[in-house]
This record gives structure tokens, C-alpha cells and sequence, in this order.
């Protein structure tokens, strides 16, 4: 997982990005519903409407549906499609809206599967912090990375199949643990990194050219320090995209997510 390669960029804009993966086959054509909304030169206000008309049809012919393979269709839509499809149609959605907030969950599962193993990671150090996230998002206290894995499938299809409102609840509570996880990680590193420069201060022949050359960071100490920035900035993008799920799932009970 590359915490500070842009893998997740504010969400009041997107979200989430493609995390670097090569863009999966598309053996398959896009669901035409779908197909039929993506806009070329058409006019923003049409758009827009395209954008909400879509993820409002999709949403409800999943829940109406007890066809299992269609189902299966639109959980794995990203991996048959790339997400730069998805993209089309929902990325510029506000994140206060249906298709905004769908595109944050099937970013999210992308993002999941795509690093589960260092998620994992993360989880269990960010999840004694947050006591009763476990229970929320329904993720054991020491995940593996196949649980990872299982998690953002369950989250994406809870969505479709269950409690929309709950799914995008699931999806904040683990998102502020992982977030969590990245806070500590780079309060690690930046502690390790001001311990590392205080000793090479205190190390002095008594002159003063040794004295200045023992005050400046070293480039390890300069490194640490922009990774441990990168992962605080992560963290805070991570956090903003929770407060969407959780915006998003109090919008979905007052029957105002559209």
C-alpha cells in the first residue's frame, strides 16, 4: 500500500483513486443501463441528471432483484469495467448524493482488495483505539488478509442486497479505524525521527562546525519526516471519506439521498 502516493486523494473531490493497478480486462460490455447514461457532449444539467438517474436505478434493481448473477454483476462492475468507467458516471457526483456515495463504496472495496494485506496490517494497530469498530464493521480484531477481502465484498453487497443506511456505517467504521491505523504509524515515525535527531545533537568534538552539522536532519531524519506526513495526510482523507459514509447513511434514513 503506497500511504503516500496519492492512492486516496481528498474526498470532497473523488474519494478514492485507482490505487495503480493495471486497468482490468473488460471481457465483458458495460450493464447497457448504465451504458445508455454515460454522457458525451450532453449538457452538464443533463448530466447530472444522467449521474442520479442511474445510480437511483441501479440501487433499486438490485434490491428488487433475486437473481443472484446480476447481483454478482454490479459488485464486481469495477472489475470487469475499470473504475475510470465508473468514473464517468458518478467521480464528480457531490459526496452528499447517491451516485457520490456509491462511487466511494466501490472505491473502497477496489482499494481494499487491492491492499489487504497491508490494511490488515493497519487494522490491528488502529483497532484497540477504536473499541467498538470491530463489532460495526463487523471485522475480527486481527484480520487476515483474505478477511479483508471478504469484509469489502460484504460492505459493497450490503449496500445493494441489505440496509443500505448500515452499509454505509460498516463502511465509515472501518474506514476511520485503518485512518487510525496511518495517525499512529506517523506519530511513530515522527517521534523516532526527532529522538534520532536530539541524539545526533547531544554528539559534539566541542566545535562549533560539529555542533551545526549535529543540529541539521540527516536525510534518514528528513525522509521519515515527509512519510510521516504523507501518512497523517492520508489519514485525514481517509476520515473526511468516513464522515461521508456516515453523512450519507443519516441522509439515506431521513429519505433525503438522491
Amino acid at each position: 500500500m503506497h500511504y503516500g502516493s496519492g492512492s486516496v486523494v481528498p474526498s470532497r473531490s473523488a474519494g478514492f483513486t485507482n490505487t495503480g493497478s493495471p486497468r482490468p480486462a473488460r471481457p465483458g460490455q458495460l450493464d447497457q443501463m448504465m451504458a445508455d447514461n454515460i454522457a458525451g457532449d450532453a449538457d452538464p444539467a443533463e448530466i447530472n441528471e444522467m449521474c442520479h438517474a442511474s445510480a437511483a436505478a441501479l440501487l433499486d434493481r438490485v434490491h428488487h432483484t433475486q437473481d443472484a448473477e446480476l447481483v454478482e454483476r454490479v459488485l464486481t462492475l469495477v472489475d470487469r469495467e475499470g473504475v475510470d468507467v465508473i468514473a464517468e458516471l458518478w467521480s464528480h457526483a457531490d459526496p452528499d448524493s447517491l451516485p457520490g456515495i456509491l462511487w466511494r463504496l466501490y472505491l473502497l472495496r477496489t482499494w481494499m482488495r487491492k491492499n489487504r494485506e497491508s490494511i490488515a496490517r493497519l487494522w490491528r494497530v488502529g483497532e484497540p483505539v477504536a473499541t467498538t469498530a470491530s463489532a460495526i464493521a463487523g471485522v475480527d480484531q486481527a484480520p487476515t488478509e483474505n478477511d479483508i477481502a471478504r469484509t469489502a465484498d460484504s460492505i459493497l453487497a450490503g449496500a445493494f442486497t441489505g440496509d443500505f443506511a448500515v452499509a454505509l456505517e460498516r463502511a465509515a467504521a472501518f474506514t476511520d479505524v485503518v485512518a487510525l491505523g496511518l495517525r499512529i504509524e506517523a506519530r511513530k515515525l515522527a517521534s523516532l525521527s526527532g529522538s534520532s535527531e536530539a541524539g545526533s545533537s547531544d554528539v559534539s568534538d566541542g566545535s562549533a562546525t560539529s555542533a551545526a552539522a549535529g543540529s541539521r536532519p540527516s536525510a534518514v531524519e528528513k525522509r521519515a519526516r515527509a512519510k510521516a506526513a504523507k501518512l497523517m495526510h492520508t489519514a485525514g482523507n481517509l476520515f473526511a471519506t468516513a464522515k461521508d459514509f456516515r453523512h450519507g447513511a443519516n441522509l439515506w434514513r431521513r429519505g433525503r439521498l438522491e
